[in-house]
């Protein structure tokens, strides 16, 4: 097995910066788990940078058309996005998606305003995989999908669901006229999410961590859920983060419709 050169090393390395990902159509995928949900994915794997024991624990690669190459956990180290690095790097080429709101029909989908946080988006997509949420729409500003910590975050979902990334006022306006989709929107004050009858198909849309839903989509907005607190001081308690509440909206939309 060839072992990563000095060279190949610097090449690589240049995939940490977002503008090169992006002229060179490039994705980094990180860690066991990742990679393995990206070996039996039908994307195209560029290079496979790893251990000797992970390739001699891995026979899938045999069977890919992919470069392969030894390294050890210094060198690791060097390629890594993370704090701390994984036994495995992947290098692969980002799939090309067409966005077709039909296919929203029917549907519950999530829609992403401004959310800043690699984690915090990672975690949402993760989270649609598990409720069965196919599309997740993300404003123009908010962080990149393949953002290395995204992916981190997303423990492979991201190779299920489908990410797009679009002008959310021109979206959403032709989702209620084209498809007549009821638009609900998490707030701190509105309708209880937990006693409010909740359909099976939809668009809920998530806003920034901070400033929460844009003044501009909110005039959109059907209908306004909240998730009340029960803390005997919810003025001591500024809101929950984003993530956690996508979890529990989602959960509440798909528990109502089993009712």
């Amino acid at each position: 097995m060839p072992k990563i050169s000095k060279n190949r090393i610097k090449q690589l390395v240049a995939f940490k910066q977002k503008k090169i990902r992006d002229e060179k159509n490039i994705f980094i995928a990180e860690g066991e788990k990742i990679v393995s949900e990206l070996l039996n994915a039908n994307l195209q794997i560029i290079s496979i940078v790893a251990t000797k024991d992970w390739i001699e624990s891995e026979s899938r690669i045999s069977h890919k058309p992919v470069e392969l190459l030894e390294a050890n956990s210094e060198e690791l180290k060097r390629l890594s996005c993370m704090t701390t690095p994984n036994k495995v790097i992947a290098y692969a080429e980002i799939p090309e998606l067409l966005f077709d709101i039909t296919k929203l029909d029917n549907k519950l989908t999530l829609v992403l305003d401004e959310i800043q946080d690699p984690g915090n988006l990672g975690t949402i997509i993760r989270i649609s995989d598990w409720f069965g949420i196919e599309y997740v729409i993300c404003s123009e500003n908010s962080v990149e999908l393949y953002n290395p910590k995204v992916l981190q975050s997303t423990m492979g979902a991201f190779l299920r669901v489908k990410v797009f990334y679009l002008n959310l006022d021109e979206f959403l306006r032709e989702a209620k006229n084209k498809l007549k989709l009821p638009i609900f929107g998490a707030f701190l004050k509105g309708k209880n999410v937990y006693t409010t009858s909740l359909p099976s198909s939809g668009i809920i849309i998530l806003g920034n961590e901070s400033k929460g839903i844009s003044k501009s989509i909110e005039s959109i907005i059907d209908e306004k859920l909240t998730i009340p607190s029960f803390n005997l001081n919810p003025e001591r308690i500024d809101s929950l983060n984003v993530s956690v509440a996508t979890a529990i909206i989602c959960s509440e939309f798909k528990r109502y419709t089993l009712k």
